[in-house]
């Protein structure tokens, strides 16, 4: 099980190095750039007049799901984790502020050197997108007919 583990492991970094080969683009992790999206698209809804501002929020809100859960993950308290590193980046305007996994006391990723390849996160969340984009679209499946 180790061995089998290690393997993976090897094999997820190789696919990392991969993935910077074929576009040499990073963004922060540790959440942050899910934070930074989703204050950026906080920010639009404000603009709009319509009722979609509703779902681009609910967008918003979709984001900052994934800091949540990598949190709740490194045994830190979701909420305050979130809401820490929210307000680090919206008081000194810096996206790089994020979810300390380390719990070093510092949620700044750039610093701790804690990025994500570009190419890996755009995917992400377009598969993310086509997911929810799916389930939306339930109501167009065909209904057995009643019998």
């Amino acid at each position: 099980m180790i061995v089998e583990e290690a393997n993976r492991s090897l094999h997820d970094a190789l696919c990392v190095v991969s993935t910077l080969i074929r576009c040499n683009r990073i963004v922060w992790g540790g959440g942050a750039s899910e934070i930074a999206c989703s204050l950026a698209i906080h920010n639009y809804a404000n603009t709009i007049n319509s009722t979609e501002q509703y779902a681009v929020r609910a967008f918003a809100d979709a984001l900052e799901q994934i800091p949540m859960a990598l949190a709740e993950n490194s045994g830190l308290n979701a909420l305050k984790s979130l809401t820490n590193a929210k307000g680090e980046q919206a008081d000194q305007k810096l996206p790089y502020f994020g979810v300390d996994c380390l719990a070093t006391g510092n949620g700044n990723m750039k610093e701790q050197k804690v990025f994500e390849t570009l190419l890996s996160k755009k995917g992400q969340l377009q598969l993310a997108t086509q997911v929810v984009k799916m389930i939306l679209k339930i109501d167009d499946v065909i209904e057995p007919e009643a019998q």
